[in-house]
């Protein structure tokens, strides 16, 4: 282990509570930024914009739209663990935290350009790919600083706080959003729905809030210093300290690699559940973009809950029991809306219209959505050795982009191969149970050591 890095955890327990508790919010307002992308870009507008018929018809708009997101997980599989590393190594975290999240407001900014037409439909998968890469790398960096902000005694709590920002955050820019742009004949400065006017608008006012909301946590969180030797290394020869390191990590932390590759398969379905959500109950369940965008905003309020109460749950009870029970939550509630989708159904001995199923079990998928998250990362955050938190954070993306092809794919693949929409969702409860299953083996943080990694 590098021994001349003071363990960041250590350093934060040290500080003033003052000190910690405005750190602990700047970092999270990034949280409360990024819903700009993930809530309106990622699920409950823009893609759901991409996979209308204006593009081509839903079917094939999902199709191409799932393909997309997949090879964006591809590409950050391979650079992940040493963009987490050099940054690392050169005390550049907070840097490029800036850097990423600067990129992810310029491809939003740009999905503006991308005109309800057919032949626009490969620019905006593309736009939103991006997207996803460049808000991957930022989030390595962004989740290694849960380590600098926290303490071992609450490290649950402030993660769960961070993803509970994130969903009231995006409770405010989807309110936002369909106040000023959606549901007005006339929005905020001048929109109308002509040319998908006011959805292209929706970019640019989601950029800019990422942006602001972004600054804090750049002012507040110090930068991590500079390891000479290791910031020296060339960016090919990363690869073979990664590996080495690797290696180092599997002797001495065997349940660190296992529970990364266990995180990989069901956080696959997490991002799908949230990618696919709003594509699902427009194609699906027939609703208006103003339908979907309220029922995002409940499912928000539910989620930040769920988000919360997990992290108080993780510190008492062990992250990894507070993902196993949000592992099952999500296959029983999702298992209802894939068997049943919009039909009337007879359950529980009530009869149920589609739409009543869709809001009482899709506001349960966003109740387990949250702690399933947030445990993860703090599970990972107890793990990690002290002063290489990005680089494990970054084969934390690594491990999941590996294998990010996985629910895309199968939820396009089973809308291909069944021909409607709503059993993609089955495709997704698939990588959700793989990961279930291949997490039960894994020790918890506190019966398996840390890793130990060695000196460049």
């Amino acid at each position: 282990m590098v021994s001349n890095t003071q363990a960041p955890s250590t350093s934060s327990a040290g500080a003033p509570a003052v000190v910690r508790k405005r750190q602990i919010l700047a970092w999270a307002a990034w949280d409360w930024g990024s819903a700009a992308f993930n809530a309106v870009m990622t699920t409950f507008v823009f893609t759901v914009y991409l996979t209308s018929e204006s593009f081509g018809g839903e079917a094939h708009a999902s199709s191409v739209l799932g393909y997309g997101v997949a090879l964006a997980g591809l590409a950050v599989a391979v650079l992940a663990p040493v963009v987490g590393q050099r940054s690392d190594a050169g005390g550049r975290r907070k840097t490029w935290l800036g850097v990423n999240t600067a990129l992810v407001c310029l491809v939003t900014a740009l999905c503006f350009f991308v005109y309800p037409r057919p032949e626009f439909l490969l620019l905006g998968v593309a736009l939103i790919a991006l997207g996803n890469v460049f808000n991957e790398f930022a989030s390595v960096n962004y989740n290694a600083m849960l380590s600098q902000i926290s303490t071992p005694a609450n490290v649950g709590r402030v993660s769960g706080f961070g993803w509970g920002m994130g969903y009231v955050g995006g409770i405010a820019a989807l309110a936002a959003v369909l106040v000023g742009f959606i549901n007005p004949d006339v929005g905020w400065f001048g929109v109308t729905t002509e040319d998908g006017l006011n959805i292209r608008a929706v970019a640019v006012f989601a950029a800019v809030w990422l942006a602001v909301f972004a600054l804090p946590v750049l002012f507040a969180v110090p930068e991590v210093p500079r390891r000479e030797r290791a910031a020296g290394i060339g960016f090919f020869a990363s690869y073979g300290l990664l590996f080495r390191r690797i290696k180092a990590i599997f002797k001495t932390s065997p349940h660190t690699v296992w529970f990364l590759l266990a995180s990989a398969v069901f956080r696959d379905g997490l991002a799908a559940v949230f990618t696919f959500g709003g594509v699902i109950a427009s194609g699906t369940f027939g609703w208006e973009l103003s339908q979907v965008i309220i029922f995002a905003i409940f499912g928000n309020v539910v989620a930040a809950v769920g988000a919360i109460a997990g992290g108080f749950l993780d510190d008492r009870a062990g992250p990894k029991n507070v993902i196993v029970f949000s592992l099952v939550g999500l296959l029983i509630s999702g298992g209802v809306i894939g068997l049943f989708g919009a039909e009337d159904v007879s359950l529980l001995g009530l009869q149920w219209s589609g739409d009543t199923t869709f809001w009482i079990f899709g506001l349960l998928l966003c109740l387990f959505v949250g702690p399933a998250q947030s445990a993860s990362r703090a599970f990972l955050a107890r793990l990690a050795p002290e002063g290489e938190e990005a680089e494990l954070f970054g084969l934390y993306a690594t491990t999941g982009r590996a294998v990010s092809f996985l629910a895309p794919a199968l939820f396009a693949a089973f809308i291909s191969i069944f021909g409607a929409q709503r059993y993609g969702i089955l495709g997704i409860l698939l990588v959700l149970l793989l990961g279930l299953l291949v997490l039960l083996p894994v020790r918890s943080p506190g019966k398996t050591p840390r890793a130990v990694v060695p000196e460049v």
